[in-house]
């Protein structure tokens, strides 16, 4: 009998909150969604270990990942898009991106080495090392 897949799902396209989604198939099982101000980074994999704990999974049982990779600020993207690129990696499961629909964004898929990576898509550039006006 083939194992049910388990989607996690990602979405740091906020610069203040965190939402997290288990799915099956076309069924939202569990979802996450919780305030994370300039805590996104610190936040996210505890939250992702506790919603899988939560609802009786673990890191194992996952099939793939789907991250949002457009539509946030560049620091709150990065965040979730390196979580779910780093996590697929470590598990051997697929990636993908997606926008705020959860349509599949496969111009944003990026492949090297057999590796296949969601790459994040800016609205505008990161003001970092910008001066302040």
């Amino acid at each position: 009998m083939k194992k049910p897949e388990l989607i996690l799902i990602i979405d740091t396209a906020s610069a203040t909150e965190i939402i997290l989604m288990l799915r099956s198939g076309e069924k939202i099982l569990a979802k996450k969604k919780f305030l994370a101000p300039k805590k996104q980074a610190e936040k996210l994999l505890p939250a992702i270990e506790k919603l899988l704990i939560k609802n009786y999974f673990s890191l194992k049982d996952l099939s793939g990942i789907e991250v949002v990779n457009r539509g946030g600020t560049f620091t709150s993207l990065r965040i979730g898009v390196i979580t779910a690129n780093a996590l697929a990696f470590a598990l051997g499961i697929t990636v993908m991106a997606i926008d705020k629909e959860g349509s599949i964004v496969k111009e944003d898929m990026r492949s090297a080495k057999g590796i296949t990576i969601a790459a994040p898509h800016y609205d505008a550039e990161p003001n970092i090392g910008k001066k302040k006006e």
